[in-house]
């Protein structure tokens, strides 16, 4: 089976920086560079013919900086991954605001991009895994990623440009959209209930009308989610085939 590789696009404006990044690249495994910018500029133009999937970017930079760029790729789907690789180490909190996945400081050392790269290889569902192994999301936590087993996640909710994932009594927001999740999820495990909704279908405890004829799922925590028009059939089948493997 071919390894699945990223198309990655370098950031900087320091030549050697690059001709740098680009050999050390050329040495790990999972991603091919696709060329290079001098600023977020010339990065613009360069992803307006092109999609690459994965930005290795700097951030001091003249015209438009490293965390400009990250911002208004927020507003972009499909949203290429973003990992800073940068000189200076008080961005990382703007870095995790717009969701990067890694913050690497120059110079850069193989082992460690290549964890970066695995991590956005893992996030998009192109990193192979031995038999058995959960599935898994890497999601921003303070000023690191923490890996979060989807076996944990007891529901999904959409807030903005973000998903927030519910896991107990803890919550993390990552920057994928639904429909992203959705396609990595297993459909076996979780259902999608709402246009802004997901939830693992074993939290389900009763699903049922509001006064007003609304239908709803109530989970086994008590908490009740709308569902949508577009979602009934599914989860009323769901109901079905439940009843009658019991």
């Amino acid at each position: 089976m071919a390894e699945l590789r990223l198309k990655a696009l370098i950031v900087d404006d320091e030549p050697l920086a690059v001709e740098r990044l680009t050999m050390l690249c050329a040495e790990l495994h999972g991603i091919d560079v696709i060329g290079n910018a001098g600023d977020g500029e010339a990065a613009l133009e360069i992803l307006g013919r092109s999609a690459p999937d994965l930005l290795l970017l700097d951030i001091a930079m003249p015209r438009m900086d490293g965390v400009s760029l990250a911002r208004i790729l927020e507003r972009s789907s499909p949203r290429p991954a973003v990992i800073f690789v940068t000189a200076y180490d008080h961005h990382a909190i703007d870095a995790f605001d717009v969701a990067a996945t890694d913050y690497l400081l120059k110079p850069v050392a193989a082992e460690r991009l290549q964890r970066a790269i695995s991590r956005v290889l893992d996030a998009r569902g192109l990193a192979a895994r031995p038999p058995g192994e959960p599935d898994q999301l890497w999601v921003p936590h303070r000023s690191e990623m923490i890996r979060v087993p989807v076996t944990e996640i007891d529901r999904i909710e959409a807030e903005r440009d973000y998903m927030r994932l519910h896991v107990g009594s803890r919550s993390h927001l990552i920057h994928m959209t639904i429909a992203e999740l959705e396609q990595r999820l297993d459909s076996g495990i979780f259902l999608r209930v709402h246009r802004s909704t997901i939830v693992r279908i074993d939290r389900i405890a009763r699903i049922g009308k509001d006064g007003a004829g609304n239908w709803f799922a109530e989970l086994t925590d008590g908490h009740r989610l709308r569902v949508g028009r577009t979602y009934r059939a599914r989860l009323k089948a769901l109901v079905r085939e439940v009843t009658v493997k019991g």
